[in-house]
């Protein structure tokens, strides 16, 4: 009985699907989302929500003096003590004076961003991004709600788990539908996270079409500002305590000792009570000797 069912679940999902359907819904569906992400793309970068402006000299030094702190702190280990403790002062004390802040003036004053120039500058060129990218694919997805909603496009050459299900056959209602049948809607979403390779051949590494910045912002949208700056003066405060509490090992130290050791040219040492140092080969020389005279003691014995 086992072989029958099997047949008859098999011809069950034997679905066949109409060429028109590949010609009609599949391609243009592919088709109008790579022009739809070309399109917002350059109108991005005609609103200035592209690459945006060079940022100025102070700004530049206000972020890299940062990236000082975090990098003496991950690889202080390859220098000296002397020259980790003297990097460790300096760059935790100027951190505390707010020396490489862009505008030290208003360290201690907190900025606010709707009268802030460049806090509002900042925010509007967040809020163009934003919408550039939200807007299209609201319309897209509307689109293909309104007109293929409940298509079955195509079928994945390999199995997939009941897991994928939610996500393969949005808008197709059907529990007893293999897996690997991808719906119309589900086909929307596959193009909108698989198209990034092609957005990046056709319109570079920095481009504004990436479906993942798209989902990015909007789980981000009304969680928190748009385009707020940072403070810099609290991350240079936290990188100063950071910097003070950071340990020190250099990793040269004792490196011939360690070299010795490491090819058998000399005994590994061990501390005592009195913290003298014991070879290795004086602990094994005694053990010896207390193991001759034991058998000597047990020799004089029998005799």
């Amino acid at each position: 009985m086992a072989q029958p069912l099997a047949s008859t679940l098999v011809e069950s999902q034997a679905l066949y699907l109409d060429p028109e359907i590949r010609d009609w819904v599949l391609i243009p569906i592919m088709v109008v989302m790579v022009l739809v992400g070309v399109f917002r793309d350059q109108v991005t970068v005609l609103i200035g929500g592209g690459t945006g402006k060079k940022p100025g000299l102070k700004a530049i030094r206000e972020s890299k003096a940062l990236t000082r702190g975090v990098t003496l702190r991950n690889y202080g280990n390859h220098i000296q003590n002397n020259s980790f403790f003297v990097r460790k002062t300096f760059l935790s004390e100027a951190y505390k004076r707010g020396d490489y802040l862009k505008n030290p003036a208003a360290a201690n004053h907190a900025v606010n961003p709707m009268t802030d120039p460049a806090g509002m500058e900042m925010m509007m060129e967040g809020m163009k991004k934003n919408f550039a990218m939200i807007i299209p694919q609201t319309i897209i997805m509307g689109w293909i709600n309104f007109f293929f909603s409940g298509f079955v496009l195509i079928k994945l050459p390999f199995p997939l788990t009941l897991r994928f299900k939610s996500m393969l056959q949005r808008g197709v209602e059907t529990p007893d539908m293999d897996v690997t049948w991808v719906s119309s809607l589900s086909w929307y979403f596959l193009n909108l996270f698989g198209l990034r390779s092609i957005f990046t051949l056709l319109l570079g590494e920095d481009n504004a079409a990436d479906g993942m910045r798209d989902m990015a912002a909007m789980s981000q949208m009304g969680a928190s500002p748009t385009g707020q700056p940072q403070d810099f003066h609290k991350l240079f405060l936290a990188e100063s305590e950071n910097l003070e509490l950071t340990p020190h090992n250099w990793e040269l130290d004792d490196i011939e000792n360690r070299l010795l050791i490491k090819f058998g040219k000399r005994s590994p040492t061990v501390n005592n009570d009195d913290n003298d140092t014991i070879e290795m080969e004086d602990i094994s020389s005694d053990f010896s000797d207390v193991k001759g005279k034991s058998k000597r003691k047990g020799i004089n014995k029998k005799k």
